[in-house]
């Protein structure tokens, strides 16, 4: 959920809750206002009331009372508290019952007290708290409207620099030198936001190129003295003059040196996938390059009499051509050099799957380091960089990798981007 999302739900709820509560104290209040103007006009209307009894020393009739009621009963008390209660109005014009508000006291006349009721009717009344309660619900609703729309149109609005800087930051490329394009806006927030992201793009970038000049430097300089060291070795190496400790020792060096290179070029070759420097795509059929390598490994299968079976059909990638050739180059020899004597390789190519199967150990492979960096078993000679860089070619085209072990078979699927 998006950010104003969250906002606009929780300043609506905060606001329908104000409002709610607001609403309820408002109707009590104004039920009690109410009542204490009727309580207050009964009180007028028993003092009119005494007041005539005083002058007149007799009973008012009921024309007096205009459309009032009032009950005369004579009583035999002396003292009556005053109070104040809800009844029924019967009208006398419309003949029906309402809701109406009542006082009785006690009056006297001469020698004789009477007990009066004293009602008024509460429709007016009644009828203006149901008219401030609609002008409040009208004014409630359109406070949620104006809210609604203010959240959703002005705030959303102002949300704008914010996403523009998001969507910048989505197609930022460390290995581009096109610079983020980050304009300025009216809110200091957002202006210091793009500030810190220019600062830290910039940043990323001397450090990205650094690191870039640094690698490449350092393998181009360890290749040329690795290369005279080889050189060196195979002179070595063809000295008749040598015994066999010294051959097997010169041996040694020559292959230790080898893998020194090989592990050289495997790191720089990882460092060019994940910062994205090999970019050269073209359209491969990828069961064309299959054949190809099958060629090329036709004597290691032969060495260790491998019997090898393909199933494969015409397949178009979009791809770098380097990079299938490393992909395939590493599947085929992980596959040859951790299989047994007479064993099988299968290799089966799909609508979009391509499948590597072997025999060989018996102990399944670690699924959750398989494809990590130097990971490899005791007897493997390689580097252990070959399915590190399998795994960041796959994810490099957006492909999916993944291994599982059945019954001495190691099988390694490639799930390709359709």
């Amino acid at each position: 959920m998006k950010l104003s999302a969250h906002y606009n739900k929780a300043s609506i709820i905060i606001t329908i809750s104000v409002l709610f509560a607001g609403a309820v104290i408002y109707f009590f209040a104004i039920n009690y206002i109410a009542k204490h103007q009727l309580d207050q006009n009964l009180i007028e209307e028993i003092d009119g009331v005494k007041d005539y009894i005083k002058h007149n020393q007799q009973l008012p009739k009921q024309v007096d009372f205009d459309e009032d009621l009032v009950v005369f009963s004579k009583t035999n008390d002396t003292a009556i508290q005053r109070r104040f209660f809800d009844t029924i109005y019967k009208n006398p014009k419309e003949k029906k019952r309402e809701a109406g508000r009542a006082v009785s006291c006690l009056v006297k006349v001469k020698t004789n007290n009477y007990k009066t009721v004293l009602i008024v009717s509460r429709e007016d009344t009644e009828y203006l708290v149901q008219i401030i309660g609609l002008i409040t619900l009208v004014l409630s609703v359109g406070l949620l409207l104006t809210l609604f729309i203010t959240n959703r149109y002005i705030l959303n609005g102002l949300w704008k620099p914010f996403y523009k800087t998001l969507i910048e930051l989505k197609s930022f490329n460390i290995s581009d030198n096109k610079s983020l394009n980050l304009k300025t806006t009216k809110v200091d927030e957002f202006n210091d936001l793009n500030t810190t992201v220019q600062g830290m793009s910039k940043k990323v970038k001397d450090d990205f190129q650094n690191l870039k000049q640094f690698t490449e430097n350092a393998s181009h300089e360890m290749q040329t003295p690795l290369a005279v060291i080889t050189s060196k070795l195979d002179t070595l190496i063809q000295d008749e003059k040598l015994n066999d400790e010294q051959y097997i020792q010169i041996n040694d060096i020559y292959s230790a040196t080898n893998r020194l290179s090989r592990l050289n070029q495997s790191l720089l070759l990882l460092v060019k996938i994940e910062n994205n420097l090999i970019d050269d795509i073209e359209l491969l059929d990828l069961e064309v390059f299959i054949k190809e390598k099958i060629n090329q490994f036709n004597e290691l299968l032969a060495d260790k009499q491998i019997n090898l079976k393909a199933a494969l059909i015409s397949r178009e990638i979009y791809a770098s051509k380097y990079l299938i050739d490393i992909l395939l180059n590493n599947l085929f020899s992980n596959a040859i050099r951790h299989n047994e004597n007479s064993g099988q390789i299968i290799i089966s190519l799909t609508g979009n799957k391509l499948t590597f199967q072997n025999t060989g150990s018996s102990t399944p492979l670690d699924q959750n380091k398989i494809f990590d960096r130097f990971i490899k078993s005791k007897r493997s000679e390689g580097t252990g960089l070959g399915l590190a860089l399998v795994k960041n070619i796959c994810n490099k085209y957006g492909w999916q990798i993944t291994y599982c072990y059945n019954a001495s078979v190691h099988t390694f699927e490639i799930v390709l981007q359709h």
